[in-house]
């Protein structure tokens, strides 16, 4: 047994079988008995105590001390490879953070595909009061007792897309606790196990190459917690952010471009132009072929928005897909000219023109991620290639045939796309990028762009502070830890379960878990369906201090939680509904989200607390909501 000790904060490690606890006080932190280290390879898998040379020494340093771990040649179907990696477990001295590193030393021999370190940690006992966060979409809190099995993780649980906007996950035994997070998290996720009714709930990391090789360090650091709740959980990662320079508020952006403020208490709207779906595509309806086209003039989309403000609908957000002439998702990246059929620039112009007289906004749909066979500058060269050579594809969306546009040429299409935009007069308060905070980061193995998944964010960031520059407010899909510093707003943060059928069983109680990090840096839209009786999102819209969606007309039927089932209010409720939502949102979304609880323990009733003394209760049981505000 391996041990160092560091004011409060004890590390230990079994050199028999490679597992390391950890502790500060009474608590102690162990790793799984099933849990064995391990690298998933194209050979096959390989366990760290098959290593032919194993050494572990005890290191002390001017920051602190740690156990560092040697691994050296891996016999291969009867042949030594020389695949080497060293681990390093560390307390920081000034911090009591504890660190596990995972360094590639020589990776010839094996072409590793997953690495599985740090492990998981024992969870065990059936409690409500033993919980697990993850952060799956706003945020998930499953209680060791939950009902619920586990099922799929977005995105498979990787980091920086909706299966995990923060890279960390949290567990607590009653008040004790620790966050996990991983620092370096551009080619890592999280894999999660909680079966039906319990009793236990485990979760580790997992860390993947970059461009076919493991490469550089990879880092995950605990921070153990005493007497707190997911609250304090949430507020290191807050600290964490800031420390690194990418936290920056929406006071911050106001700052640059001032129509910041101007969205704030908007009501938003999401409406189409034309929808045109490719015969190969998989949402085609040979069965049905009127619903797989469809055509609004702009026209129409200007005499509703007057007509919403002759009802009293209040300052608007129109969000239009499908406005250039291929159609919603075709022919990206190249979408100029506006539709023809539906009246042309001109027509577009007048929408915009519109908007802005009555002291609304105005943005458009956007995509320079997918790339159609279709576009006509589509050129095989720029789509992201795979190291073996591959070029995925699919024919998923409307347009039919796509690959992946390399991000190292995201940036040049957009500036060309919206100087287009500006020629004819069409000013744009916002623009949303499609999928870029929703998805993963892409990786490019040609020559003449090669790209990792980490320049791959860099690109992506580049076109959003390229529109912010512009004066041009930018949103995407989803949210995302690092896009916080650029994004303005977003199409949607919502808890998983929305985007599941409704009457689906929940994956755990809903926390917002992004909200109490970034809540004021970040304006969110919010369903506002009231699905039936029991279940209401404008409850957790309140809750969560957001923007209501008026009108949210999805360009694919029963996609991205727009369900047949979804109950409709009549426009003039939806607006009453919407304002009680707006009203809050001016009111608090520049505050940071400083607290979130279970009132009395109930998850029926929860309450959050905003900087400015606000306090938003809901109790989902009886379907209400009270707002308290500091005079």
């Amino acid at each position: 047994m391996l041990e160092v000790k560091t004011n409060t904060i004890q590390l230990r490690m079994d050199d028999n079988n490679l597992k390391f606890s950890f502790g500060k006080g009474d608590t102690e932190w162990n790793w799984t008995s099933e849990y064995r280290p391990k690298m998933e390879c194209k050979e096959g898998t390989v366990y760290f105590d098959e290593a032919l040379e194993i050494h572990h020494e005890l290191v002390q340093n001017g920051i602190g001390k740690g156990i560092r771990s040697s691994f050296a040649g891996f016999e291969i179907e009867g042949k030594k490879v020389p695949y080497a990696f060293e681990t390093y477990a560390w307390i920081e001295e000034c911090t009591e953070d504890i660190f596990f590193e995972w360094i590639p030393i020589c990776e010839e021999g094996l072409t590793v595909e997953k690495v599985f370190w740090p492990g998981e940690l024992e969870l065990e006992e059936k409690r409500k009061d033993w919980y697990t966060l993850l952060n799956m979409q706003q945020g998930v809190m499953i209680p060791n007792d939950w009902e619920t099995e586990l099922t799929d993780i977005p995105f498979d649980g990787y980091f920086e897309t909706a299966g995990g906007y923060m890279p960390w996950f949290s567990q607590f035994k009653e008040h004790n606790g620790y966050i996990a997070i991983c620092t370096t998290p551009w080619n890592a996720g999280y894999q999660a196990e909680h079966p039906e009714n319990g009793p236990y709930t485990h979760v580790g990391v997992r860390f993947e190459p970059s461009l076919g090789k493991m490469e550089y360090k990879r880092v995950v650091r605990y921070t153990l917690i005493e007497d707190g709740d997911y609250n304090d959980a949430c507020k290191i990662y807050r600290d964490y952010v800031r420390e690194q320079g990418n936290f920056c508020t929406l006071n911050e952006k106001a700052s640059r471009v001032a129509s910041v403020d101007n969205l704030i208490g908007c009501s938003f709207i999401h409406k189409g132009i034309k929808t045109f779906v490719q015969p190969e595509s998989d949402f085609f309806d040979p069965e049905n072929p009127d619903k797989n086209n469809n055509l609004t003039p702009f026209a129409v989309r200007t005499k509703e928005m007057k007509e919403l403000h002759e009802l009293g609908a209040g300052k608007l957000y129109l969000h239009l897909d499908g406005w250039a002439e291929p159609g919603y998702d075709n022919k990206h990246p190249d979408y100029t000219p506006a539709c023809e059929e539906a009246g042309g620039w001109k027509a577009m112009k007048e929408l915009s023109d519109t908007m802005k007289e009555q002291g609304d906004l105005f943005g458009i749909h956007d995509q320079y991620r997918d790339y159609y066979f279709a576009a006509e500058s589509f050129d095989e060269d720029y789509a992201c290639r795979l190291t073996d050579g591959t070029i995925p594809t699919h024919k998923r969306w409307a347009g039919g045939k796509q690959s992946y546009l390399c991000a190292t040429q995201a940036p040049h299409y957009v500036k060309r796309n919206f100087q287009e935009l500006e020629k004819n007069n069409i000013q744009l308060d916002g623009a949303y990028l499609d999928v870029f905070t929703c998805n993963e980061g892409d990786e490019c193995d040609n020559p003449r762009h090669r790209m990792t998944r980490k320049e791959c964010y860099d690109y992506r960031a580049r076109c959003f502070d390229y529109l912010m520059s512009k004066g041009i407010l930018p949103s995407s899909e989803e949210v995302s830890d690092w896009s916080a510093r650029s994004l303005v707003f977003c199409h949607y943060a919502p808890y998983d379960f929305m985007l599941r059928k409704p009457g689906s069983p929940k994956h755990g109680i809903p926390v917002p878990l992004f909200n109490l990090v970034y809540h004021d840096c970040i304006i969110e839209p919010w369903m506002m369906e009231k699905i039936d009786d029991t279940e209401d999102y404008m409850l957790y819209a309140l809750l969560n201090g957001g923007a209501p969606y008026l009108i949210r007309d999805g360009a694919y039927p029963n996609f991205d939680g727009s369900f047949d089932g979804n109950v409709k209010m009549h426009i003039k409720e939806d607006i009453e509904r919407c304002k009680v939502v707006a009203e809050l949102h001016k009111k608090v979304a520049k505050c940071e989200m400083v607290h979130h609880e279970m009132v009395d323990g109930d998850p029926q009733v929860q309450r959050t607390t905003f900087a400015d003394g606000t306090k938003v209760t809901v109790d989902f049981r009886q379907q209400t909501y009270t707002i308290e505000s500091v005079a």
